[in-house]
C-alpha cells in the first residue's frame, strides 16, 4: 500500500478534434507525468471522462496506458457504476496486466442506502483480482458513503485498502481517522483541502491540478507528508487560484486548457462537457504564467 503514498494523478483523456482519443497526447501526458515524480497514475477515473467512452474504448485506453507507463509508475484502473452488475462483470473480465488496484467510485443517481453502498462493494470485493480503492465523491453522486459504511468495508474486506474521499466534510475524515485499520488509506480526493487532510493523518492527494502541474503538486504533498508545513504552505497557496479557475467551467475543461497551453495535448471534451470559454482560458494562462 506503501505504492499509495503521495500523489497520484487522474489522468484526463485526450481527444482530437474529431472527438476521437488522441493516443499521441495520451503519451505526452503520461510522460509528462512520470517526469513531474509523481508518485502513481489513475487512469479513467471522473476527470478522464468516462462517462462518455464506450466499453471498447475503455479497453484501448487501459492497455495503452499500461503499455506506455510500462511498469513506471503504480497504475490504478478507475471502475466505477450505479449498476452493481454491470460494474462486477467489468471488474471480473478486466485485463490486470500493468495495473495495481481498482478505483471505484460510490453509485450515483441511484441514491441507495448505506446498506446498498455496503452491498455494492462486497460484490465488487468478491471478484477483483485487484486490490480496491473506494470513493466517496458526493458532489457528484448525490449520496455520501458514510464514514461507518467506509470503516465497516476496510474491517470486513482486506482487499478494500482505502478510500479517496472529496466529501470535503472534515468530520468524516476525522471519523473515518479514528475508526479505520491501521492500514487503511484515507486520500485527498479534492485539490485545495489536501494540506489539512494530510495534517489529519492523509496518506496523499488524488489530483486533477497535478495533470498540468506535477512538479509542483507533487512537492507540495511529499512535503506535507515529511511534516513541513511551514515549506508547503506557500506552494498550497501558490495554487489556490489555478485550482479555483480549473474547476470554475467544470472538469476537466480547466485543466485541459492548462495542458493545451503546456503544448500536452489538446483541450477537447466530449459532450455534454465543453471547451472552457475564452474569458476562462485567458484566466488560466495568465495564472500558469503567474505562478511558473
Amino acid at each position: 500500500m506503501n505504492r499509495f503514498h503521495g500523489t497520484g494523478v487522474a489522468l484526463v483523456t485526450p481527444f482530437n478534434a474529431d472527438g476521437s482519443v488522441d493516443y499521441t497526447g495520451l503519451k505526452n501526458l503520461i510522460n509528462y507525468q512520470i517526469e513531474g515524480q509523481v508518485e502513481y497514475l489513475v487512469s479513467l477515473g471522473t476527470t478522464g471522462e468516462s462517462a462518455t467512452l464506450n466499453k471498447e474504448e475503455k479497453k484501448k485506453i487501459w492497455a495503452y496506458t499500461a503499455e506506455i507507463n510500462n511498469g513506471r509508475l503504480p497504475l490504478i484502473a478507475g471502475i466505477g457504476g450505479n449498476d452493481t452488475a454491470s460494474v462486477v462483470d467489468t471488474i471480473k473480465n478486466f485485463d490486470t496486466a500493468g495495473y495495481d488496484c481498482i478505483l471505484s467510485a460510490s453509485p450515483y443517481y441511484n441514491k441507495p442506502s448505506q446498506e446498498g453502498i455496503y452491498q455494492h462493494y462486497k460484490a465488487i470485493s468478491d471478484v477483483s483480482h485487484l486490490p480496491i480503492l473506494l470513493y466517496n465523491v458526493p458532489g457528484r453522486t448525490a449520496s455520501n458513503m458514510s464514514a461507518e459504511t467506509t470503516c465497516r468495508l476496510a474491517a470486513d474486506f482486506k482487499n478494500i485498502i482505502g478510500i479517496k474521499e472529496a466529501s470535503g466534510n472534515f468530520e468524516q475524515f476525522n471519523q473515518i481517522m479514528r475508526d479505520k485499520p491501521a492500514d487503511f488509506l484515507l486520500i485527498s480526493g479534492d485539490d485545495p483541502i489536501t494540506l489539512p487532510m494530510i495534517a489529519l493523518g492523509a496518506s496523499g492527494l488524488i489530483s486533477v491540478v497535478g495533470n498540468a502541474l506535477p512538479a509542483a503538486v507533487s512537492q507540495l504533498v511529499r512535503l506535507c507528508l515529511q511534516g513541513d508545513f511551514s515549506s508547503a504552505l506557500p506552494l498550497h497557496l501558490r495554487l489556490i487560484e489555478l485550482t479555483r479557475l480549473a474547476f470554475a467551467e467544470g472538469n476537466p475543461a480547466g485543466i485541459k486548457a492548462a495542458l493545451k497551453h503546456f503544448n500536452v495535448c489538446g483541450d477537447q471534451v466530449r459532450l455534454p462537457l465543453v471547451s472552457a470559454t475564452t474569458g476562462l482560458n485567458e484566466q488560466i494562462i495568465a495564472e500558469l504564467n503567474r505562478i511558473s
